[in-house]
């Protein structure tokens, strides 16, 4: 007689699926997958990437959010300002152009030695200089602008 096994499903894994099945459906605009993604992370993380996603847009109300690379969000105007990634014990702002960036109160932490960009790593207990994170992001916006002309 064969001997049959069932086997579960780790439910870590199974909600991994259910994120990248639910967060990469097509034809869904970026701006519903990134609120799709913070949703889903349902913990810190989520939290962090809506708080800033809104300072982004108090900052600039005619940002465009983007939705790349399976499931990065990005947002732009007159180029690329920054990404938001999210992992396991960061959420993760690359500026696109930080290097090009004046950043006196000294928010970029990560990625400094690069030629090109910088990053700001948020841990959980993290606190974030909402007027100097608006400042950076008008000064990335002013740096794009004067590329594009």
């Amino acid at each position: 007689m064969k001997k049959t096994t069932t086997t579960k499903k780790n439910p870590t894994t199974r909600k991994a699926a259910t994120i990248k099945k639910s967060v990469a459906t097509k034809g869904e605009s970026p701006s519903r997958l990134i609120d799709a993604r913070i949703k889903e992370l349902d913990d810190w993380r989520g939290k962090m990437l809506s708080r800033v996603r809104a300072l982004i847009k108090q900052a600039d109300p005619e940002v465009v959010e983007d939705w790349k690379w399976r499931g990065v969000p990005v947002w732009y105007h007159d180029g690329m300002i920054c990404t938001g990634e999210t992992y396991k014990s960061v959420v993760k702002l690359t500026f696109a152009k930080g290097a090009a960036l004046k950043d006196p109160s000294g928010l970029f932490n990560s990625s400094l030695e690069g030629n090109v960009r910088r990053a700001i790593d948020i841990h959980e207990s993290d606190e974030i200089d909402e007027d100097a994170f608006k400042t950076l992001i008008r000064a990335a916006i002013a740096l794009n602008g004067s590329k594009a002309r």
